[in-house]
């Protein structure tokens, strides 16, 4: 299991639809992947768990990643909610 804790910074700038596209970015792993943020907790690759979590700018997250590519997969979701 791999965790890191962010803060989201201009997700809605880089993106035409965020949510759909982080689905889409989510769903190209293996691994299992979480966000958390106030004592709640979403799969990332379901497009209606992300659509109520709702990651805005300046929310705190803790991206939970566990499987053969979890890695990969945390950098993936760290770059998109952060724009790098």
């Amino acid at each position: 299991m791999s965790k890191k804790s962010i803060v989201v910074t201009k997700v809605c700038e880089g993106h035409d639809n965020p949510i759909a596209e982080l689905v889409q970015v989510a769903c190209k792993f293996d691994s299992e992947i979480t966000l958390e943020s106030d004592n709640r907790k979403i799969n990332a690759k379901s497009i209606m768990g992300i659509m109520a979590f709702n990651p805005s700018d300046g929310m705190s997250v803790d991206i939970v990643t566990k499987g053969d590519d979890e890695q990969e997969a945390l950098v993936a979701i760290e770059n998109f909610l952060v724009c790098e």
